[in-house]
């Protein structure tokens, strides 16, 4: 089918859909040509002082948030003083390659640096192997954070609010981190849920509000082992997601001190981990 042309939305001009001209169908009722718009998908490269490592497939638009977030959750940067700056490398035109550089004198294992570097570890690992390797950069969380679980059951439908790319193409993940008392601090979009998640950690990081251990952090999807280790990068203490956690994201919570929510939707949520920080009115 053809396509159409291009077309940016949003404020960041770098967030592009496509729209693409094809044909709808319901049973019942007559095939029917229309236009529909895509989520874009393009690769970024990550370099660190002008060192490939990293290549992830992306939503274009807040790139350098996301490579922030990625550096954070792989343990490469903690405070904002590693951090010189982020430019994006002229290779080509359509800016797909981003080059963060680190403070002097902050050494980097490049050897180990690695999308992926722990979750993938669970395949050849049992999981109190793989949570003992994330503990050894990220200690688990001892925030006193509370919230009121009415306030967290509002959460999703923020989300969903704020979700403008979603709402046109229905084919993105997003996150957001909120505040105890609801308010959105924060809601990024991206094909990968991973990708979302790497770019509220890299807003926060960047807006100088690191770390993130007053706030929530709430997924569109499933909690994976990978969201919720990126959350204890960041020290987020709560994690909750519409949809369910799998085990070793829970057990690996259990392990950290964070309180993981699943099933977080209509009336109800189940909460797998450290149910103290939540206040359950009847």
């Amino acid at each position: 089918m053809p396509r159409c042309e291009w077309r940016n939305f949003g404020h960041d001009l770098n967030l592009k859909n496509a729209c693409y001209q094809i044909v709808r169908w319901k049973s019942g009722s007559a095939a029917v040509p229309q236009t529909d718009e895509l989520a874009a998908e393009e690769p970024l490269e990550i370099q660190v002082d002008t060192r490939p490592v990293c290549v992830t497939m992306r939503t274009p638009g807040h790139d350098e948030e996301l490579a922030c977030g990625f550096l954070i959750s792989e343990g490469i940067i903690q405070k904002r003083r590693d951090l010189a700056r982020i430019q994006p490398y002229p290779r080509n035109q359509q800016g797909n390659v981003v080059n963060v550089f680190l403070s002097p004198g902050l050494s980097v294992n490049f050897a180990q640096l690695t999308r992926h570097v722990f979750a993938s570890s669970s395949c050849g690992l049992c999981g109190k192997a793989t949570i003992e390797a994330v503990h050894a950069h990220f200690k688990p969380v001892t925030a006193k954070l509370s919230m009121s679980a009415k306030v967290l059951l509002g959460l999703p439908d923020r989300m969903r609010k704020s979700q403008e790319t979603f709402a046109r193409t229905g084919g993105l993940h997003a996150a957001a981190i909120f505040t105890a008392r609801g308010k959105l601090v924060v809601l990024r979009e991206d094909v990968g849920r991973h990708n979302a998640v790497d770019k509220v950690l890299g807003y926060g990081f960047l807006q100088g509000l690191w770390p993130l251990d007053r706030h929530i952090l709430v997924v569109s999807g499933r909690a994976s082992f990978e969201i919720v280790q990126k959350a204890l990068s960041a020290r987020i203490p709560v994690v909750a997601a519409v949809s369910a956690p799998s085990s070793l994201a829970t057990e690996f919570a259990i392990e950290s001190g964070q309180t993981l929510v699943g099933f977080l939707r209509g009336e109800g949520m189940n909460v797998y981990s450290v149910p103290e920080r939540i206040r359950f009115e009847s």
